[in-house]
């Protein structure tokens, strides 16, 4: 799904208008059912809705729910912010309409000290300023937001919650925003929506279809996008008949070190799941025993020292390379990645700490190999590229460093995003809380390094990897519970993720 600004959603209302064609006032009530269908669903008619709503759009729509419920006999108070002027186009329509109607008590608000008494049961509908807002809220309408969030009732935003911008909100009034519980937004996801530091502002969110024009959205471009199912499915590795293990990839892992074998198991055994033909785990003299026992598919190449990454094979024989998971940070492991990044000829999948030797080692980024995919967590991410204030600085910054260093970063959160020199970020839908457990970026690293074997351009193999990391995940948690979720658990379900998108072709 792609996720335009909110100027080009403005743009994609009017194109719709046009070209349909429809009125204002009739893709307004469109988007309008599409709230009310909710909310009857989500609350029955003993609860009082009582609805704040705006002179502009978003407070139009907010009137025609209003009126719309009133007609299913739910209890309906509006109060609209009044700045003096009259009500222009499609709100006034509606405020007409609400007043022919004669079911909804309605009142204008003037002053803060008109702001009502509500009952903790009552359900607050937002509709005050919608995704046109381009400044902090200040004066009457942050005085009504700020009392909103003291109460106890539930809040339901409509479209957006009113106050958040919804790109940057670098230089916003943070308490001036409606801290919604639910935000149902129209055809699609505000950027907004997907930055960890929002998500008490936002809520839940849902994304309701409105039928902007399919022609429009085909049309107007965008760099970022929601990956969903049927975005990935085109990129699921295909197999056929007469397919054999040399020609699905050999992967090499670089793992492991004194008391961190057990991130070069989860890795391999993560890369393996993924399909890849043949694995090749390089890892210290002591781990030796560790790797054939625990991983048996895997082949073993051993290291000159007992306890730290030194060398690495030959390379020819290799479709890829992963390294990082358990390494460690030692003095003769940072002289060996310097050599792998000036050898290597293939992209390699970085993690972990060979990020962290990389963040020290600037001038080393000249080196990467073009399509190396990067995986980092936001302190790795923030020892890469410097502080940023909000997540919104944070996606810029991993643009300019995928264009400028040809490569993949994959910042790893609740919407992991993954960002390509070319200049797009795609935004993941799968995943849950239980995945934020030691062990789950090895495991990352090796179904990422799993699909880039099998010959997948970078910038898939880093989107469907993320994707199936998060789904198998998903299928874990719904089997074992977020809480006791760990990255073995991950590993374990890949097989079922995979028959979950192959039932979906």
């Amino acid at each position: 799904m792609k996720i335009f600004t909110t100027k080009q959603i403005a743009g994609l209302d009017a194109y719709t208008i046009k070209n349909e064609p429809i009125l204002d006032i009739d893709l307004m009530e469109r988007a309008s059912l599409q709230v009310s269908n909710w909310l009857v669903q989500e609350f029955t008619t003993e609860r009082k809705m009582v609805f704040f709503a705006g002179p502009g759009n978003n407070g139009g729509d907010a009137l025609a729910i209003a009126r719309q419920l009133a007609d299913l006999d739910y209890v309906c108070e509006v109060y609209l912010l009044d700045f003096g002027k009259v009500l222009k186009g499609s709100p006034a329509i509606n405020w007409q309409r609400l007043e022919e109607q004669g079911k909804v008590i309605l009142h204008k608000i003037t002053a803060i000290n008109e702001f009502p008494e509500t009952e903790d049961s009552d359900v607050i509908i937002d509709g005050l300023f919608g995704s046109g807002l381009t400044r902090p809220l200040e004066g009457l309408p942050a005085e009504i937001v700020r009392k909103i969030n003291q109460l106890p009732n539930g809040v339901v935003a409509i479209d957006i919650p009113s106050g958040l911008l919804g790109e940057d909100n670098s230089e916003n009034q943070l308490e001036n925003i409606i801290r919604a519980d639910y935000t149902l937004t129209f055809q699609f996801a505000k950027l907004s929506f997907l930055f960890a530091e929002n998500a008490e502002y936002v809520g839940e969110w849902e994304v309701l279809p409105i039928g902007l024009h399919p022609d429009g959205i085909e049309q107007f471009t965008s760099p970022y996008l929601l990956v969903e199912q049927n975005d990935i499915l085109d990129k699921m590795p295909a197999r056929s008949k007469f397919d054999h293990k040399g020609n699905l990839g050999h992967a090499l892992l670089i793992a492991g070190s004194y008391g961190k074998m057990g991130a070069a198991v989860l890795a391999s055994k993560a890369c393996l799941r993924a399909g890849v033909g043949l694995l090749t785990t390089h890892v210290p003299h002591m781990g030796y025993s560790i790797i054939q026992t625990a991983v048996p598919e895997a082949m073993a190449s051993i290291d000159q020292h007992d306890s730290m990454f030194t060398q690495f094979p030959a390379l020819d024989a290799f479709s890829a390379i992963g390294i990082g998971p358990g390494l460690g940070q030692k003095q003769n492991s940072r002289k060996a990645l310097c050599e792998l990044l000036e050898t290597a000829k293939i992209p390699l999948v970085i993690d972990a700490d060979a990020l962290n030797i990389l963040s020290e080692n600037p001038e080393w980024l000249e080196k990467l190999p073009e399509g190396s995919i990067l995986t980092p967590h936001p302190g790795e991410f923030k020892r890469l590229v410097g502080d940023t204030q909000n997540s919104y600085q944070s996606i810029r910054k991993q643009l300019e460093f995928s264009e400028k260093y040809k490569c993949v970063v994959i910042l790893k959160g609740a919407h992991t995003s993954v960002s390509t020199a070319s200049g797009n970020l795609y935004f993941n839908s799968t995943g849950n809380p239980g995945m934020a457990t030691a062990g789950s970026g090895d495991v990352l690293t090796g179904i990422i390094s799993g699909l880039l074997a099998q010959e997948m351009k970078s910038e898939d193999a880093a989107v469907l990897g993320v994707y199936l990391h998060g789904l198998a995940g998903d299928l874990a948690a719904a089997k074992k519970s977020e809480n006791a979720l760990i990255a073995g658990d991950i590993i374990e379900f890949m097989g079922q993720a995979y028959k979950h998108l192959s039932n979906e072709q």
